[in-house]
């Protein structure tokens, strides 16, 4: 046998220890499942079942993050998927990221299919097309949830560095197209460029250079049938055709206690953001203020900020709760002023997890529902279907998060902002809520939407 040598030794004493202390903070982060000083949703079977997968899907989320993040060799990962769901995710939506080193210098590349609704022209119908809307983001870290503690909404904890969307995102005829990221723009470069660098500000005008941590983004889809994702690839310029360093006993046991200390923070800080900020319980005053989720009813749309947890920076966002009675239906008008590059209509589980949109019509988008000559987008939400296009699928769930967003490529002023509202109704009363022109739908019309959907959602995360 061979002798463990004392450096073999203290390295499996080492990770031993690390993995101990992974295990200990994915026990903290289950009981956060059941522990009413955390904030879970009040427990029912399907309430707990959903809890453990919704741990199970941070687990995948912090072993790519904490073993796979590397912004010297970085790549593209799904920062949210049909594995990862949380912060009442869009339905709609690839979310990515990938790590950098703002003192360095990448390259960003992709092609896209047909994109003239990128330009304002009309779509070629039935051919294959770019997503409905492309955003990059620059920012530092850590991501929104890592610490499990609210304090990271303070202003300034994060710092944004630039944005470049499909409106002005420079493409070649053939799709193809390039953004460069890094601390100066490149001499004689005048293509698509995000600065990576920050100088002192005036409020900490003794600080140094401050440089971005994260390339992040979203791709939006509207026609589910003929939208292709964008396949992204990003390297490091000045560590391309290198080697990373071989991965050792200490920096695999800083991964694993990386690892749990995601998992819990995000388990801890998105159920006391959806108790404390947006007040789902109605259990806070908040100075006296509305409350910010209200029930079978909506609040005032509000931009990207904390008190929406952050979120796409083009983006308007308005909410609520729905509460719903099996023979009860939430009947919802908005209107919109401009001409929004991306509006939709998602629900959310309390956990936050959007509820299964590839088996369920559990969002409609501005492609996917119908609004008519009058410029109301209508929806119904209801435990079953009445019948009617617009209708949002609960699931079953009984009562979840309400989530609209209308995406600006430049944001309005305030007074011309989406206006909303909701009332509940009897289900009966469904069909008599909308106008004469709502198409009404068969159960076989359905039956191929959702195939449509469940198509699209095993493409959009497809690995292979």
């Amino acid at each position: 046998m061979t002798e463990i040598t004392d450096e073999t030794r203290e390295a499996r004493d080492g990770l031993r220890a690390a993995f101990d202390d992974l295990i200990h903070e994915l026990q903290d982060a289950r009981d956060t499942i059941d522990d009413p000083k955390f904030f879970p949703p009040a427990p029912d079977p399907r309430v707990l079942a959903e809890g453990y997968r919704y741990l199970t899907g941070f687990v995948h989320h912090g072993i790519e993050r904490a073993f796979h993040e590397d912004p010297d060799f970085p790549a593209f990962r799904n920062a949210l998927s049909i594995s990862n769901k949380s912060t009442i995710e869009n339905s709609d939506a690839v979310y990515f990221y990938a790590p950098i080193d703002g003192q360095k210098n990448y390259r960003v590349t992709g092609r896209v299919e047909d994109f003239r609704h990128w330009r304002g022209q009309p779509r070629v119908p039935g051919e294959p097309a770019a997503p409905q809307y492309l955003i990059f983001e620059v920012a530092t870290g850590p991501m929104s949830g890592d610490s499990g503690d609210l304090s990271e909404l303070t202003p300034g904890y994060r710092t944004g560095f630039g944005t470049i969307d499909s409106s002005s995102l420079v493409v070649d005829d053939d799709g193809s197209f390039e953004l460069l990221l890094g601390p100066e723009r490149p001499p004689g470069h005048d293509g698509n460029f995000i600065c990576t660098r920050k100088p002192p500000s005036r409020r900490n005008p003794d600080g140094g250079d401050r440089f971005a941590d994260y390339v992040s983004g979203r791709q939006l889809f509207y026609d589910w049938e003929n939208e292709e994702p964008i396949h992204l690839s990003i390297e490091c310029l000045d560590t391309a055709g290198g080697h990373p360093a071989p991965l050792t006993p200490e920096k695999a046991a800083a991964n694993l206690r990386r690892m749990g200390g995601i998992v819990r923070g995000q388990m801890r800080f998105w159920l006391e953001f959806y108790d404390v900020v947006l007040n789902c319980k109605q259990t806070h005053e908040h100075d006296g203020r509305p409350y910010f989720m209200p029930v079978n009813a909506y609040n005032q749309p509000n931009a990207a900020s904390s008190d929406t947890g952050g979120g796409m920076s083009t983006n308007v966002y308005a909410g609520g709760i729905y509460d719903l009675e099996p023979d009860e239906a939430l009947y919802i008008e908005a209107t919109f002023t401009g001409e929004p590059v991306y509006t939709s209509m998602h629900l959310g589980t309390l956990w936050g997890e959007s509820p299964d949109y590839a088996n369920h019509q559990s969002s409609l988008n501005h492609h996917q529902m119908y609004m008519g000559a009058d410029g109301v987008q209508r929806w119904v939400v209801a435990h079953r279907d009445p019948g009617v296009q617009n209708w949002i699928d609960t699931t079953g769930v009984p009562r979840g998060f309400l989530s609209h967003r209308w995406a600006y490529a430049e944001l309005p002023d305030r007074a011309d902002w989406p206006t909303i509202t909701g009332r509940k109704i009897r289900f009966g009363e469904v069909a008599d809520a909308f106008p004469d022109d709502q198409p009404r739908v068969t159960p076989a019309e359905r039956s191929d939407a959702i195939r449509v959907r469940q198509r699209h959602v095993q493409k959009r995360f497809r690995v292979f």
